[in-house]
């Protein structure tokens, strides 16, 4: 299983080090699953941490550790309504072959979830529904 976390999922890891995000990228660097993300969304992390929790920067280059960090492909198929904000975010998912996306940008996304015959056979979930599952 490889699990592609948006960029909302590391920000919520880093500021939450004893939430589920967290938990997750704990169990995937002890080989449970494989977690990948994006250069992307690594950013955009780092740069929403650097705004409202700062002191939480260290927390998540410890979590960046546990993760392969992948740089999408412009030319991967995305589904049409996401928003182009988005985009780099499932093409790197697709890019790196993930089978689950885990995000909780229900505004974006949320027409997307649980709803693979739309997203090119990639789950896209919340953590909360991801764990639920396993």
């Amino acid at each position: 299983m490889k699990i592609f976390l948006d960029a909302n999922i590391l920000f919520t890891a880093a500021r939450t080090p004893t939430g589920k995000a967290a938990f997750l990228i704990v169990c995937g660097g002890e080989g449970h699953w494989q977690i990948i993300t994006s250069a992307y969304a690594v950013e955009e992390a780092r740069r929403n941490l650097e705004l409202k929790a700062p002191d939480a920067l260290p927390q998540l280059a410890e979590l960046l550790c546990h993760l392969e960090i992948l740089i999408p492909s412009p030319a991967a198929p995305c589904p049409d309504s996401l928003p182009r904000k988005d985009r780099p975010i499932f093409q790197a998912a697709y890019t790196g072959a993930a089978s689950h996306l885990l995000t909780g940008d229900l505004k974006d996304f949320g027409p997307l979830m649980n709803r693979p015959d739309l997203t090119f056979g990639i789950l896209v979930q919340t953590v909360a529904e991801f764990l639920a599952t396993i």
